[in-house]
């Protein structure tokens, strides 16, 4: 048994006992430890990732016997990676590694990564049904309660726009659509491209949800144009309706103010050295501007009346 991984304990693991074998740490992972492990012996060769949780999952909302259940449901679907162990444990679970490319947000802009990882989207969404369910408005709600509890830092105008959001919650309740299993956070790293398909990783926050929060948090995730938004729509719809495209937007919005939340609790919780306040600042900014535009009445308008 060899590698750079340090103590976190894999030697434990029933699918590495008896064998020899190598680690490496895997860039990302900023709620979890990522080690990509493979097998040196003679035996079945394994190649796999091991992903070790940090920090406290409970002030984010993570249930990890959710995300192992929904990791196992997508591999089932064609989009996910197999799962080989999971440890609770042990905070980890092991799953095989996925060749090919993780996205950058610049790949978008080719048509046909576009159009593969539109794919990859639409067959988790028709495949087994996930454990749990994701609402950004409730999630919202949990986390700004954490960072009052906690007394987290938080943009001084946060709350300034929860009039406009309930605005939004009630637009899109008043044409609800049915949930499918989404990943819901899908950034550009969460995609693997092997060239002819595009599979998704990552399933912590994984739930029921609007497929359309799912094509919105990847918009903003991956700073797509305007242009960029409605191609995404086409490649996911095929067809789609004025109401497609604006819940899209509107979800967009649901995930910037929501997520950025996220990022202020990282910012005093989290053991990982990273600016997790400038990346929520990053997302609330996106949202300020976007409760701000003269857009958004109308687009609220199309969602509430057409579904």
């Amino acid at each position: 048994m060899t590698g750079t991984t340090g103590d976190v304990g894999l030697d434990r693991l029933a699918c590495l006992a008896g064998r020899s074998w190598v680690g490496s740490d895997l860039p990302g992972g900023l709620t979890n430890r990522n080690v990509r492990v493979t097998t040196t012996d003679g035996g079945p060769p394994l190649d796999l990732v091991v992903r070790c949780s940090q920090g406290d999952p409970g002030l984010l909302g993570i249930d990890r016997d959710a995300e192992h259940a929904n990791t196992v449901a997508a591999a089932a679907a064609g989009v996910g990676a197999p799962v080989v162990e999971y440890r609770p444990d042990l905070g980890m679970l092991v799953i095989s590694f996925l060749e090919g490319r993780t996205l950058e947000d610049a790949d978008f802009a080719d048509p046909g990564v576009l159009q593969r990882a539109a794919d990859a989207c639409r067959r988790l969404h028709a495949g087994p049904a996930f454990t749990g369910r994701f609402d950004m408005f409730e999630r919202q709600a949990s986390y700004r309660s954490t960072v009052r509890e906690h007394g987290f830092r938080l943009p001084a105008s946060y709350d300034d726009h929860a009039a406009a959001w309930d605005d939004v919650r009630r637009a899109l309740a008043a044409a609800p659509r049915p949930g499918v299993p989404c990943n819901n956070d899908l950034l550009a790293a969460n995609y693997v491209d092997d060239g002819e398909n595009v599979r998704l990783i990552d399933y912590e926050y994984s739930g029921t949800n609007d497929a359309c929060f799912e094509l919105g948090n990847t918009s903003t995730e991956c700073d797509f144009t305007p242009e960029q938004v409605e191609a995404w729509t086409v490649a996911y719809f095929g067809d789609p309706t004025p109401a497609d495209l604006a819940r899209v937007q509107v979800q967009a919005l649901c995930s910037e103010y929501g997520w950025a939340l996220w990022g202020f609790i990282q910012a005093t919780a989290s053991p990982v050295d990273f600016d997790f306040f400038g990346w929520g600042l990053e997302r609330y900014e996106k949202a300020v501007a976007r409760f701000r535009s003269p857009g958004l009445p109308r687009l609220l308008e199309t969602v509430a009346t057409s579904g």
